[in-house]
Protein backbone atom coordinates (compact mmCIF):
# COMPACT_ATOMS: atom_id res chain seq x y z
CA UNK A 1 0.00 0.00 0.00
CA UNK A 2 1.35 3.10 -0.98
CA UNK A 3 1.44 5.87 2.11
CA UNK A 4 0.04 9.32 1.54
CA UNK A 5 3.46 10.88 1.35
CA UNK A 6 4.68 8.56 -1.49
CA UNK A 7 1.43 9.31 -3.53
CA UNK A 8 2.04 12.90 -3.20
CA UNK A 9 5.61 12.80 -4.22
CA UNK A 10 4.27 10.40 -7.43
CA UNK A 11 1.64 12.89 -8.36
CA UNK A 12 4.12 15.40 -8.37
CA UNK A 13 6.32 13.45 -10.46
CA UNK A 14 3.81 13.09 -12.83
CA UNK A 15 2.68 16.53 -13.38
CA UNK A 16 6.64 17.47 -14.01
CA UNK A 17 6.72 14.57 -16.72
CA UNK A 18 3.69 15.97 -18.62
CA UNK A 19 4.83 19.42 -18.49
CA UNK A 20 8.16 18.20 -19.74
CA UNK A 21 5.96 16.05 -22.34
CA UNK A 22 3.55 19.11 -23.28
CA UNK A 23 6.49 21.52 -23.67
CA UNK A 24 8.37 18.98 -25.75
CA UNK A 25 5.37 18.61 -28.12
CA UNK A 26 3.88 22.35 -28.13
CA UNK A 27 3.35 23.83 -31.77
CA UNK A 28 4.67 26.67 -32.24
CA UNK A 29 2.96 30.07 -32.18
CA UNK A 30 1.22 31.19 -34.82
CA UNK A 31 2.84 33.46 -36.97
CA UNK A 32 1.10 36.80 -37.78
CA UNK A 33 2.33 36.78 -41.03
CA UNK A 34 3.56 33.61 -43.73
CA UNK A 35 6.71 33.72 -46.10
CA UNK A 36 6.86 33.24 -49.39
CA UNK A 37 8.53 30.44 -50.71
CA UNK A 38 12.04 30.91 -52.25
CA UNK A 39 12.88 30.06 -55.91
CA UNK A 40 13.88 26.78 -55.63
CA UNK A 41 10.53 25.33 -54.56
CA UNK A 42 8.89 22.95 -56.85
CA UNK A 43 5.46 23.70 -58.19
CA UNK A 44 4.07 21.23 -60.28
CA UNK A 45 0.84 19.48 -61.95
CA UNK A 46 0.09 16.09 -61.82
CA UNK A 47 -1.93 13.38 -63.70
CA UNK A 48 -1.51 9.81 -64.34
CA UNK A 49 -1.26 7.56 -67.49
CA UNK A 50 -4.48 5.41 -68.12
CA UNK A 51 -7.17 8.42 -66.44
CA UNK A 52 -6.06 10.91 -68.66
CA UNK A 53 -4.09 9.01 -71.91
CA UNK A 54 -6.92 7.54 -73.45
CA UNK A 55 -6.13 4.89 -76.49
CA UNK A 56 -5.70 2.28 -73.97
CA UNK A 57 -4.11 -1.29 -74.78
CA UNK A 58 -5.39 -4.26 -72.89
CA UNK A 59 -5.32 -4.17 -69.08
CA UNK A 60 -6.72 -4.87 -65.62
CA UNK A 61 -8.76 -1.31 -65.94
CA UNK A 62 -10.15 -2.38 -69.03
CA UNK A 63 -10.88 -5.45 -68.69
CA UNK A 64 -12.93 -4.18 -65.60
CA UNK A 65 -14.60 -1.63 -67.58
CA UNK A 66 -15.79 -4.02 -70.36
CA UNK A 67 -17.89 -5.87 -67.30
CA UNK A 68 -20.17 -3.08 -66.99
CA UNK A 69 -19.27 -2.56 -63.30
CA UNK A 70 -17.29 1.21 -63.88
CA UNK A 71 -20.47 3.55 -63.83
CA UNK A 72 -18.99 4.89 -67.08
CA UNK A 73 -17.60 3.73 -70.23
CA UNK A 74 -13.65 4.53 -70.56
CA UNK A 75 -13.92 6.39 -74.42
CA UNK A 76 -10.70 8.10 -75.00
CA UNK A 77 -10.68 9.71 -71.48
CA UNK A 78 -9.68 13.34 -72.16
CA UNK A 79 -6.87 12.15 -74.62
CA UNK A 80 -4.02 13.61 -73.61
CA UNK A 81 -2.34 10.91 -76.11
CA UNK A 82 -3.22 13.03 -78.81
CA UNK A 83 -3.32 16.36 -77.21
CA UNK A 84 -0.08 16.16 -74.90
CA UNK A 85 1.46 19.27 -76.63
CA UNK A 86 -1.58 21.55 -75.89
CA UNK A 87 -2.08 20.57 -72.09
CA UNK A 88 2.13 20.77 -71.38
CA UNK A 89 1.51 24.12 -73.06
CA UNK A 90 -1.17 25.11 -70.25
CA UNK A 91 1.35 23.81 -67.89
CA UNK A 92 3.95 25.73 -68.77
CA UNK A 93 1.64 28.63 -69.05
CA UNK A 94 1.04 28.74 -65.24
CA UNK A 95 4.71 28.62 -64.56
CA UNK A 96 5.44 25.20 -62.75
CA UNK A 97 8.35 23.21 -62.88
CA UNK A 98 7.02 19.90 -62.58
CA UNK A 99 5.08 17.94 -64.51
CA UNK A 100 3.50 14.42 -63.36
CA UNK A 101 3.00 11.65 -65.98
CA UNK A 102 2.70 7.95 -65.92
CA UNK A 103 4.71 5.37 -67.81
CA UNK A 104 1.80 2.85 -68.58
CA UNK A 105 3.33 -0.44 -68.49
CA UNK A 106 0.38 -2.19 -70.33
CA UNK A 107 1.06 0.63 -73.30
CA UNK A 108 4.80 -0.07 -73.46
CA UNK A 109 4.72 -4.31 -72.79
CA UNK A 110 1.33 -5.54 -74.66
CA UNK A 111 2.97 -8.88 -74.67
CA UNK A 112 5.08 -10.67 -71.95
CA UNK A 113 7.99 -11.26 -74.24
CA UNK A 114 7.48 -7.83 -76.68
CA UNK A 115 7.66 -4.34 -76.13
CA UNK A 116 6.27 -1.39 -78.65
CA UNK A 117 8.64 1.05 -79.81
CA UNK A 118 5.98 3.56 -80.76
CA UNK A 119 4.40 3.18 -77.36
CA UNK A 120 8.35 4.23 -76.40
CA UNK A 121 8.62 7.11 -78.69
CA UNK A 122 5.14 8.50 -77.59
CA UNK A 123 6.35 8.52 -73.72
CA UNK A 124 9.88 9.82 -75.83
CA UNK A 125 7.99 12.85 -77.09
CA UNK A 126 5.78 13.82 -74.31
CA UNK A 127 9.21 13.82 -71.69
CA UNK A 128 11.38 16.27 -74.49
CA UNK A 129 8.25 18.70 -74.79
CA UNK A 130 8.24 18.74 -70.91
CA UNK A 131 11.85 19.25 -70.53
CA UNK A 132 12.28 22.00 -73.62
CA UNK A 133 8.84 23.70 -72.17
CA UNK A 134 11.17 24.27 -69.05
CA UNK A 135 9.55 21.76 -66.18
CA UNK A 136 11.01 18.70 -64.84
CA UNK A 137 9.35 15.27 -65.61
CA UNK A 138 8.01 13.56 -62.47
CA UNK A 139 7.85 10.04 -63.71
CA UNK A 140 5.18 7.59 -62.27
CA UNK A 141 6.43 3.68 -62.51
CA UNK A 142 2.49 2.34 -61.65
CA UNK A 143 -0.50 4.02 -61.55
CA UNK A 144 -2.75 1.36 -60.73
CA UNK A 145 -3.09 -0.47 -63.62
CA UNK A 146 -1.12 -3.31 -65.35
CA UNK A 147 -0.97 -5.53 -68.84
CA UNK A 148 -4.07 -7.63 -69.66
CA UNK A 149 -1.23 -10.61 -69.97
CA UNK A 150 -0.36 -9.67 -66.17
CA UNK A 151 -4.03 -9.98 -65.51
CA UNK A 152 -4.13 -13.53 -66.79
CA UNK A 153 -1.37 -14.15 -64.85
CA UNK A 154 -3.10 -13.43 -61.68
CA UNK A 155 -1.85 -10.07 -61.33
CA UNK A 156 -0.77 -9.41 -57.85
CA UNK A 157 -2.05 -12.35 -56.25
CA UNK A 158 0.66 -14.28 -58.87
CA UNK A 159 4.29 -14.93 -56.92
CA UNK A 160 6.08 -13.80 -60.23
CA UNK A 161 4.29 -10.81 -60.69
CA UNK A 162 7.29 -8.77 -59.12
CA UNK A 163 9.57 -10.26 -61.53
CA UNK A 164 7.28 -9.28 -64.63
CA UNK A 165 6.76 -5.75 -62.95
CA UNK A 166 10.82 -5.24 -62.57
CA UNK A 167 11.74 -6.87 -66.27
CA UNK A 168 9.62 -3.70 -67.97
CA UNK A 169 10.45 -0.90 -65.20
CA UNK A 170 14.32 -1.83 -65.38
CA UNK A 171 13.96 -1.02 -68.99
CA UNK A 172 11.48 2.01 -68.33
CA UNK A 173 14.50 3.50 -66.05
CA UNK A 174 16.62 2.62 -68.38
CA UNK A 175 15.49 4.61 -70.63
CA UNK A 176 14.88 7.60 -68.97
CA UNK A 177 17.27 8.27 -66.51
CA UNK A 178 19.23 10.22 -68.52
CA UNK A 179 16.45 12.69 -67.99
CA UNK A 180 17.00 13.03 -64.67
CA UNK A 181 13.48 13.24 -63.72
CA UNK A 182 12.21 12.96 -60.14
CA UNK A 183 11.10 8.76 -59.70
CA UNK A 184 7.91 7.47 -58.19
CA UNK A 185 7.78 3.58 -58.06
CA UNK A 186 4.18 3.18 -57.04
CA UNK A 187 1.13 5.42 -56.52
CA UNK A 188 -0.37 5.45 -53.48
CA UNK A 189 0.09 1.77 -52.74
CA UNK A 190 -2.77 1.56 -49.56
CA UNK A 191 -4.94 2.59 -52.18
CA UNK A 192 -4.13 0.49 -55.02
CA UNK A 193 -4.38 -3.00 -52.78
CA UNK A 194 -7.87 -0.76 -52.09
CA UNK A 195 -8.59 -0.15 -55.86
CA UNK A 196 -7.98 -4.21 -56.25
CA UNK A 197 -10.30 -5.55 -53.58
CA UNK A 198 -12.74 -3.20 -54.83
CA UNK A 199 -12.70 -4.11 -58.85
CA UNK A 200 -12.28 -8.02 -57.09
CA UNK A 201 -8.72 -8.67 -58.43
CA UNK A 202 -7.83 -10.01 -55.28
CA UNK A 203 -9.62 -10.57 -52.24
CA UNK A 204 -8.91 -9.52 -48.62
CA UNK A 205 -6.77 -12.95 -47.81
CA UNK A 206 -4.86 -12.11 -50.66
CA UNK A 207 -3.37 -8.19 -49.58
CA UNK A 208 -0.64 -8.89 -47.65
CA UNK A 209 1.08 -10.65 -50.27
CA UNK A 210 0.34 -7.76 -52.67
CA UNK A 211 1.23 -5.19 -49.92
CA UNK A 212 4.48 -7.58 -49.67
CA UNK A 213 5.15 -7.75 -53.21
CA UNK A 214 4.47 -4.02 -53.87
CA UNK A 215 7.58 -3.21 -51.75
CA UNK A 216 9.90 -5.94 -52.70
CA UNK A 217 9.22 -3.80 -56.09
CA UNK A 218 9.73 -0.69 -54.86
CA UNK A 219 12.89 -1.91 -52.95
CA UNK A 220 14.59 -3.69 -56.09
CA UNK A 221 13.46 -0.54 -58.64
CA UNK A 222 15.04 1.88 -55.75
CA UNK A 223 18.26 0.45 -56.05
CA UNK A 224 17.84 0.17 -60.20
CA UNK A 225 17.71 4.01 -60.14
CA UNK A 226 20.09 4.62 -58.06
CA UNK A 227 22.82 2.33 -59.80
CA UNK A 228 21.70 4.19 -63.02
CA UNK A 229 21.75 7.51 -61.26
CA UNK A 230 23.21 7.56 -57.76
CA UNK A 231 21.42 11.33 -57.17
CA UNK A 232 18.26 10.36 -58.05
CA UNK A 233 14.98 11.37 -56.27
CA UNK A 234 12.98 8.23 -55.59
CA UNK A 235 9.46 7.99 -53.29
CA UNK A 236 6.19 6.31 -53.71
CA UNK A 237 3.69 8.38 -52.54
CA UNK A 238 1.56 7.98 -49.57
CA UNK A 239 -2.55 8.51 -49.53
CA UNK A 240 -2.73 9.91 -46.29
CA UNK A 241 -5.74 9.19 -44.39
CA UNK A 242 -6.19 11.51 -41.69
CA UNK A 243 -7.28 10.14 -38.28
CA UNK A 244 -5.88 6.86 -39.58
CA UNK A 245 -2.60 7.03 -41.11
CA UNK A 246 -0.69 4.77 -38.78
CA UNK A 247 -2.94 1.55 -39.42
CA UNK A 248 -3.13 2.04 -43.44
CA UNK A 249 -0.06 3.52 -44.43
CA UNK A 250 2.65 2.64 -41.92
CA UNK A 251 2.84 -1.38 -43.09
CA UNK A 252 4.26 -0.36 -46.52
CA UNK A 253 6.33 2.45 -44.40
CA UNK A 254 7.51 -0.04 -42.46
CA UNK A 255 9.03 -2.25 -45.52
CA UNK A 256 10.15 0.70 -47.52
CA UNK A 257 11.70 3.53 -45.40
CA UNK A 258 15.26 2.77 -46.15
CA UNK A 259 14.20 3.81 -49.68
CA UNK A 260 12.67 7.00 -49.70
CA UNK A 261 14.50 10.12 -50.62
CA UNK A 262 11.95 12.53 -50.44
CA UNK A 263 8.27 10.95 -48.88
CA UNK A 264 5.67 12.28 -51.38
CA UNK A 265 2.39 12.69 -49.56
CA UNK A 266 -1.42 12.90 -50.96
CA UNK A 267 -4.09 14.76 -48.92
CA UNK A 268 -7.43 15.24 -50.14
CA UNK A 269 -10.04 14.70 -47.44
CA UNK A 270 -10.47 14.56 -43.67
CA UNK A 271 -12.38 12.04 -41.82
CA UNK A 272 -16.14 11.74 -42.24
CA UNK A 273 -17.69 13.07 -39.13
CA UNK A 274 -20.58 10.84 -38.67
CA UNK A 275 -18.37 7.44 -38.58
CA UNK A 276 -14.61 8.79 -37.66
CA UNK A 277 -13.79 6.74 -40.76
CA UNK A 278 -10.57 8.51 -42.53
CA UNK A 279 -10.96 8.37 -46.10
CA UNK A 280 -8.56 6.84 -49.44
CA UNK A 281 -8.70 6.85 -52.86
CA UNK A 282 -9.94 4.33 -54.72
CA UNK A 283 -12.94 3.69 -52.82
CA UNK A 284 -17.28 3.66 -53.96
CA UNK A 285 -18.26 3.66 -50.05
CA UNK A 286 -19.64 6.33 -48.03
CA UNK A 287 -20.48 10.09 -49.18
CA UNK A 288 -20.28 10.70 -53.13
CA UNK A 289 -16.15 12.20 -53.58
CA UNK A 290 -17.42 15.42 -53.88
CA UNK A 291 -19.49 15.37 -50.72
CA UNK A 292 -16.46 14.59 -48.27
CA UNK A 293 -15.44 16.96 -45.79
CA UNK A 294 -12.28 19.11 -46.56
CA UNK A 295 -10.17 21.37 -43.99
CA UNK A 296 -7.57 22.27 -45.28
CA UNK A 297 -5.75 22.43 -42.09
CA UNK A 298 -5.29 19.08 -42.56
CA UNK A 299 -2.38 18.95 -45.03
CA UNK A 300 -0.63 20.76 -42.10
CA UNK A 301 -0.99 17.64 -40.12
CA UNK A 302 -0.41 15.12 -42.93
CA UNK A 303 3.18 17.02 -43.35
CA UNK A 304 4.26 17.34 -39.46
CA UNK A 305 3.46 13.68 -39.15
CA UNK A 306 5.63 12.41 -42.05
CA UNK A 307 8.34 15.45 -40.80
CA UNK A 308 8.29 13.32 -37.55
CA UNK A 309 8.71 10.20 -38.49
CA UNK A 310 11.29 11.29 -41.47
CA UNK A 311 13.37 14.46 -39.94
CA UNK A 312 16.10 13.92 -42.20
CA UNK A 313 13.71 14.13 -45.28
CA UNK A 314 12.28 16.35 -47.52
CA UNK A 315 8.35 16.34 -47.96
CA UNK A 316 6.60 16.76 -51.27
CA UNK A 317 3.08 16.76 -51.73
CA UNK A 318 2.62 15.06 -55.28
CA UNK A 319 -0.99 15.45 -54.76
CA UNK A 320 -3.61 17.58 -53.69
CA UNK A 321 -6.99 18.99 -55.37
CA UNK A 322 -10.62 19.18 -54.44
CA UNK A 323 -13.27 17.76 -56.73
CA UNK A 324 -16.85 18.62 -57.63
CA UNK A 325 -19.65 17.15 -59.21
CA UNK A 326 -19.48 17.50 -63.19
CA UNK A 327 -17.87 20.70 -62.44
CA UNK A 328 -21.01 22.68 -60.81
CA UNK A 329 -20.22 25.09 -57.84
CA UNK A 330 -19.72 22.49 -54.53
CA UNK A 331 -23.20 22.62 -52.28
CA UNK A 332 -21.11 24.21 -49.51
CA UNK A 333 -19.96 27.34 -51.92
CA UNK A 334 -16.46 26.42 -51.46
CA UNK A 335 -14.63 27.78 -54.87
CA UNK A 336 -11.48 25.92 -56.54
CA UNK A 337 -9.47 28.96 -55.67
CA UNK A 338 -10.97 28.88 -52.52
CA UNK A 339 -8.72 25.86 -51.55
CA UNK A 340 -6.25 26.67 -53.85
CA UNK A 341 -5.27 29.40 -51.69
CA UNK A 342 -5.89 27.90 -48.38
CA UNK A 343 -4.16 24.91 -48.92
CA UNK A 344 -1.02 26.92 -50.43
CA UNK A 345 -1.25 28.83 -46.76
CA UNK A 346 -0.58 25.96 -44.56
CA UNK A 347 1.94 24.86 -46.82
CA UNK A 348 3.90 28.16 -45.82
CA UNK A 349 3.00 27.68 -42.18
CA UNK A 350 4.89 24.44 -42.23
CA UNK A 351 7.40 25.51 -43.90
CA UNK A 352 7.34 28.55 -40.93
CA UNK A 353 7.14 25.89 -38.41
CA UNK A 354 10.40 24.01 -39.54
CA UNK A 355 8.60 21.10 -41.98
CA UNK A 356 11.29 20.87 -44.83
CA UNK A 357 8.34 21.23 -48.00
CA UNK A 358 9.78 21.29 -51.11
CA UNK A 359 7.02 20.80 -53.25
CA UNK A 360 3.89 21.13 -54.57
CA UNK A 361 1.22 19.43 -57.47
CA UNK A 362 -2.01 20.15 -58.06
CA UNK A 363 -4.01 17.30 -58.84
CA UNK A 364 -5.07 17.64 -62.10
CA UNK A 365 -4.26 19.71 -64.54
CA UNK A 366 -7.00 18.74 -66.34
CA UNK A 367 -10.42 16.36 -65.20
CA UNK A 368 -9.71 12.80 -66.25
CA UNK A 369 -11.04 9.35 -65.29
CA UNK A 370 -11.84 9.02 -61.57
CA UNK A 371 -11.29 5.28 -61.67
CA UNK A 372 -15.15 4.58 -63.07
CA UNK A 373 -16.74 7.60 -63.61
CA UNK A 374 -16.06 11.00 -65.29
CA UNK A 375 -18.45 12.93 -62.65
CA UNK A 376 -15.68 13.48 -60.10
CA UNK A 377 -13.95 17.07 -61.54
CA UNK A 378 -10.64 17.70 -60.28
CA UNK A 379 -8.76 20.20 -63.15
CA UNK A 380 -7.34 22.68 -63.15
CA UNK A 381 -8.98 22.98 -66.54
CA UNK A 382 -12.17 21.19 -66.55
CA UNK A 383 -13.14 18.95 -69.70
CA UNK A 384 -16.73 17.39 -70.64
CA UNK A 385 -16.00 13.72 -72.01
CA UNK A 386 -19.88 12.75 -72.48
CA UNK A 387 -21.24 15.80 -73.89
CA UNK A 388 -18.44 17.88 -75.85
CA UNK A 389 -16.85 15.97 -78.57
CA UNK A 390 -14.01 18.27 -78.63
CA UNK A 391 -12.96 17.63 -75.46
CA UNK A 392 -12.01 21.53 -74.67
CA UNK A 393 -10.15 22.82 -71.93
CA UNK A 394 -12.21 25.11 -69.88
CA UNK A 395 -10.16 27.04 -67.55
CA UNK A 396 -11.75 27.09 -63.99
CA UNK A 397 -11.42 30.12 -61.58
CA UNK A 398 -8.42 28.80 -60.45
CA UNK A 399 -6.03 28.77 -63.25
CA UNK A 400 -5.41 32.16 -62.47
CA UNK A 401 -5.04 31.58 -58.67
CA UNK A 402 -2.51 29.61 -59.52
CA UNK A 403 -0.43 31.55 -62.12
CA UNK A 404 -0.58 33.91 -59.27
CA UNK A 405 0.54 32.27 -56.04
CA UNK A 406 3.74 30.60 -58.42
CA UNK A 407 4.63 34.19 -59.35
CA UNK A 408 4.18 35.20 -56.07
CA UNK A 409 6.00 31.94 -54.35
CA UNK A 410 2.68 32.08 -52.63
CA UNK A 411 -0.24 33.54 -51.04
CA UNK A 412 0.66 36.89 -49.74
CA UNK A 413 1.68 37.28 -46.03
CA UNK A 414 -1.14 38.60 -44.29
CA UNK A 415 -3.43 36.23 -46.00
CA UNK A 416 -5.96 34.41 -44.00
CA UNK A 417 -7.76 31.04 -44.75
CA UNK A 418 -11.30 31.86 -45.98
CA UNK A 419 -12.41 29.26 -43.69
CA UNK A 420 -11.78 29.39 -39.70
CA UNK A 421 -10.16 26.09 -38.07
CA UNK A 422 -12.84 23.69 -37.26
CA UNK A 423 -13.08 21.34 -34.28
CA UNK A 424 -9.70 19.33 -33.82
CA UNK A 425 -12.11 16.33 -34.18
CA UNK A 426 -12.87 16.89 -37.31
CA UNK A 427 -9.85 17.40 -39.06
CA UNK A 428 -7.05 14.58 -38.10
CA UNK A 429 -7.37 13.21 -34.18
CA UNK A 430 -5.64 12.48 -32.11
CA UNK A 431 -2.69 14.24 -33.57
CA UNK A 432 -5.23 17.67 -34.76
CA UNK A 433 -5.90 17.67 -30.50
CA UNK A 434 -2.81 17.12 -28.82
CA UNK A 435 -1.13 19.36 -31.03
CA UNK A 436 -3.63 21.88 -32.74
CA UNK A 437 -2.42 24.67 -34.98
CA UNK A 438 -4.54 27.69 -35.03
CA UNK A 439 -5.00 30.55 -37.46
CA UNK A 440 -3.45 34.20 -36.21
Amino acid sequence: MRTPMRRRALIALAMIVTALLLSAVATPSAQATVAPFGREFLWGVASSGFQSEGHAPDSNWTRYIETGKAGDDYENSVDFYQRYISDINLAARLGVRVYRIGIEWARVQPQPDAWDEAAFGFYDNVIARILAAGMRPMLTLDHWVYPGWAADRGGWRNQGMVDDWLVNMRKVVNRYASRNPLWVTFNEPAAYIGTELRIGAITPDEAPAMLDRIAEAHNAIYDTIHHKLPDAQVTSNLGYVAGAETEVNQPIVDRIADKLDFIGVDYYFAPVPETSRGVQGGSNEGPAIWELPIHTEGIYYALRHYAQLFPDRPLYVVENGMPTEDGKPRADGYTRSDHLRDTVYWLQRAKADGINVVGYNYWSLTDNYEWGSYTPRFGLYTVDVRTDPTLTRQPTDAVETYRDIIRSGGVPADYRPTRPTVECALVDPPDSCTESVTVP
